[in-house]
């Protein structure tokens, strides 16, 4: 079978679609035939060696994958030959074939396509966790969204507005800002404006924000901290803009608020049956038509560097899919 290999950490010239053997399934592992594979600003950290988690050498990128089971594994239940699924994989998903273990396999409900299944796990995992999780959000507070036209940023406005939080969505075009609003943003800004923050402060009457999604990190995270409210959270999503920013710790002290970790795979290998029942509450608002992915680029898996490309450049909107069928 087919698949991208990353044989060097940080080389493009080593970073190729290779013959590999096929994949079988152990105990407790299913085997799935792929049909599309999400594109995650993950899976570029991963290229590079930067990203939490180094898998060894050489390795198959992609975090979250959707297709077909194949074959399984001993002691697996319920998840046959043939069951239309959704997977989240760390790493393996840009290939012909992968191994899961069960506990990350998800059946992809009636009526959503593949390409849709595989842009789903992720971002809207992450966001859900952060959301419900780690900030807590309760209808009727505010949510800041940074990058909020990106994979992640898109399913937090959707997620805040399921929770009934009133969304104050930030991007760096007006297209991106459209977008935002199209998904339910109550309030939008241009955050490349160097007065964005006053606009906050305008938009909140003074009180500021209950919670900062903050999936950019570098240069706005300071202006997002210092626009938090009594109590409020900020949350360390990722850091897009490719700088790890350095935060005044006394602004926590004196307005008494909270930096938040966010990081969903750790949480989800940690606690697999709260993963599992905030994955079947998200399918089930799939299911009755509230939560729409936004899939702004689909690629054949020979394309993958500039799939990779388009997520890396922050040119996408929502998600990045590469397609096998």
């Amino acid at each position: 079978m087919r698949a991208v290999l990353v044989k060097e950490y940080d080389r493009p010239d080593q970073f190729v679609i290779d013959e590999v053997p096929d994949r079988h399934a152990g105990p407790g592992e299913v085997v799935v035939t792929v049909k599309a594979c999400g594109v995650n600003f993950l899976d570029g950290l991963t290229v590079k060696g930067n990203y939490q988690v180094k898998p060894p050498l050489p390795f198959t990128p992609g975090a979250e994958v959707s297709g077909v089971i194949s074959e399984t594994g001993a002691g697996i239940t319920g998840y046959p030959p043939g069951m239309r699924v959704m997977a989240v994989t760390g790493f393996g998903a840009w290939a012909e074939q992968v191994v899961v273990p069960v506990s990350r396999v998800f059946p992809i409900p009636e009526g959503m396509d593949f390409t849709s299944a595989a842009a789903f796990p992720i971002v809207y995992g992450t966001s859900h966790h952060a959301l419900k999780d780690r900030a807590r959000l309760i209808a009727g507070e505010t949510l800041l969204v940074l990058g909020a036209a990106g994979g992640v940023g898109l399913t937090a406005i959707e997620l805040g507005k399921i929770m009934g939080a009133r969304i104050i969505a930030c991007a760096s075009t007006d297209e991106k800002l459209a977008l935002c609003k199209e998904y339910g943003a109550d309030a939008l800004i241009n955050y490349t404006a160097p007065e964005w923050r006053e606009r906050v402060r305008e938009l909140t009457g003074g009180q500021g924000v209950d919670v900062v999604y903050d999936p950019v990190g570098g240069p706005y995270a300071e202006p997002a901290v210092r626009s938090l409210g009594f109590l409020g959270r900020y949350l360390v999503i990722g850091f897009a803009s490719g700088s790890i920013p350095t935060l005044p710790l006394n602004l926590m002290l004196l307005k008494i608020t909270s930096v938040v970790g966010v990081f969903w795979g750790a949480y989800a290998s940690a606690r697999p049956q709260d993963n599992a029942e905030n994955m079947s509450t998200l399918l089930n608002w799939y299911r009755a038509g509230r939560l729409r992915p936004h899939i702004s680029g689909t690629f054949a898996l020979e394309q993958y560097r500039e799939a990779l490309d388009e997520v890396m450049s922050r040119r996408a909107k929502g998600k990045v899919v590469m397609v096998l069928e």
